[in-house]
């Protein structure tokens, strides 16, 4: 079986291109002759940060979230900036959504957020050592910061109150 690579691709078309977001819509030949179209959407990628104040709690934000029309609760996150370093822009997010600044950083994983249409490398990170410097939020975001057990946590992952993919993820990589 020969599977579809770039290599097949014999036509890219940008169709949007956005502050957040680019759209294009590629045309791929299989090895067999069929064509076929795929749409992908293009990001800079994202850092999420699993913040610890200590051991057995973690740091959430709820935070309203347009798309979806409702709050969300969700570990700390946001976009990378065109050619920033993920762990400079995961320091940046953490400071500006919770108001910590962390001394100890590890990375834990990289993920792809939705990868069947989009390109988009999530870098996640775990922050401990705190210290409180006070939010600088961008001006269309609002948060509440909440604290929480790390047993608290999942209960509101197994109860579909966190329902974020990133944030269960971040979550999970911590009960390990």
């Amino acid at each position: 079986m020969t599977l579809y690579t770039r290599q097949h691709t014999t036509k890219t078309e940008k169709v949007f291109g956005g502050e957040i977001i680019s759209l294009r819509l590629d045309t791929l030949v299989h090895p067999n002759g069929e064509q076929t179209t795929r749409e992908v959407v293009e990001h800079n990628g994202g850092v999420v940060i699993a913040c610890q104040p200590s051991a057995d709690q973690v740091i959430l934000i709820n935070q309203y979230r347009y798309p979806m029309d409702e709050e969300l609760i969700e570990l700390p996150a946001g976009r990378i900036d065109q050619n920033e370093d993920p762990f400079l822009a995961a320091k940046r997010e953490l400071a500006e959504e919770t108001g910590y600044e962390a001394a100890s950083w590890q990375e834990l994983a990289q993920m792809y957020s939705a990868p069947g249409f989009c390109n988009e490398l999530l870098y996640l990170y775990k922050a401990t050592d705190l210290k409180f410097v006070g939010k600088n939020l961008d001006p269309d975001e609002e948060t509440e910061v909440l604290i929480v057990s790390l047993t608290e946590a999942w209960h509101l992952v197994q109860s579909g109150r966190i329902r974020d993919a990133k944030t269960i993820a971040g979550l999970g990589l911590l009960r390990q």
